[in-house]
Parts: structure tokens; C-alpha cells; sequence
């Protein structure tokens, strides 16, 4: 029997094994079940910090990829010439904005393992959802290339089914997957598109 909760044995794990927090255990699962990303694939990272996601990233794609993340908290840097972090607000950013930044116009494959503030009124809560979610599904429009793939973190909440409905048009294949890296108290999902049309 595990002597530790499993919260507590991915957060030894990532500690023991490098990582900065334990959702890379979450990409490693939604990579080894999916293959979202490839070798040189260029990936933007929405909600990156601390930089769990770019370090599993950064691993998959090779000294050729590269990866920007994005967050409103700080990201402690990544001294490697393929990785750059930026501190914004995702619904402040624009792909003239990215563009302007590291001369990308489209990437392979964007993740968003964003998780938007929650106050407790469902109204509320629901409307902050759906605003981080709108500014999501315009950078992935206009920022992600036609046959790229897409990772963002969910929850079973209100909006849940009409979200997916969206992704729904907008990708060929659309799955829910729950890693067991995630706490099994918790509503969260990964929703994980492959080939926008």
C-alpha cells in the first residue's frame, strides 16, 4: 500500500524528479495516451507558471521546437534559447502581440492549463469562466494552425457541455481525459483536441 496520498506522491515525484510542480504529470499522460506534440513543433503554453508544462514540453521538442509561455504570475526563467516566458493577462494577448514578441504567426499545438479565479457565487464564477474561455478560443483561432492540436484544462461545471460543443467544430477529434495525476476529488479534465479544421 502507498504510504503517501496520491497527491502527495506526484508532488515527491515532480520534487525528486526535477520538475517545478506536479501537473507535468499530467502532460506526460496526455502526450504518452494522445502525441499532441511532436519533435520541432513550436507550442504556445497559456497559464504557464510555474513551468511544469515547458519543462515536459521542452523535452518532447527538441533543441529545433521552441515554446512561449504565457501567465499573469511570474515564471522563474528557463536559461535555453527555445524557451521564452512572458508575464500577461491571456485575455490582454493578441497573436500581433506574439508575433511582435518571437516573430511566430502560428503554432503546432497550444496548451492552456489555465485555471481562472473562483469567488464562490456561481453567476460569478461562471462569467469569469466563460471570459477566459472566450480569450482562449481566439488566440487558438487565429494562432494555431490548420491540423494543429489543443490541451486546456477544464472542469465540470455549467458551461462544460457547451464548451466541448464549440471545440466540437472546431477540431476533427475532440476527447475528455482525466490523468491520474489529478486529484480524484477534483472536477478537473483535460480536454484534448487533435486537427483544427
Amino acid at each position: 500500500m502507498n504510504k503517501f496520498p496520491i497527491r502527495d506522491a506526484f508532488f515527491l515525484k515532480a520534487k525528486n524528479e526535477g520538475y517545478r510542480a506536479r501537473s507535468a504529470y499530467k502532460l506526460l499522460e496526455i502526450q504518452k495516451k494522445f502525441r499532441v506534440i511532436k519533435r520541432g513543433d513550436r507550442v504556445l503554453d497559456l497559464g504557464c507558471s510555474p513551468g511544469s508544462f515547458i519543462q515536459v514540453i521542452r523535452e518532447i521538442i527538441g533543441e529545433k521546437g521552441f515554446v512561449l509561455g504565457i501567465d499573469l504570475l511570474d515564471t522563474e526563467r528557463f536559461y535555453a534559447k527555445n524557451v521564452l516566458t512572458i508575464k500577461a493577462d491571456v485575455k490582454d494577448v493578441t497573436m500581433d502581440m506574439i508575433k511582435k514578441i518571437c516573430g511566430i504567426e502560428c503554432f503546432n499545438v497550444i496548451t492552456s492549463d489555465i485555471s481562472p479565479n473562483i469567488c464562490g457565487i456561481n453567476e460569478v464564477d461562471e462569467a469569469n469562466r466563460k471570459e477566459v474561455y472566450e480569450a482562449i478560443k481566439k488566440i487558438v483561432r487565429t494562432g494555431l494552425k490548420k491540423g494543429g492540436n489543443f490541451v486546456m484544462k477544464s472542469f465540470f461545471t455549467e458551461s462544460f457541455v457547451s464548451v466541448k460543443k464549440d471545440l466540437e467544430i472546431m477540431f476533427e477529434e475532440v476527447f475528455i481525459f482525466k490523468p491520474q495525476a489529478s486529484r480524484k476529488r477534483s472536477s478537473e479534465v483535460y480536454i484534448v483536441c487533435l486537427k483544427k479544421r
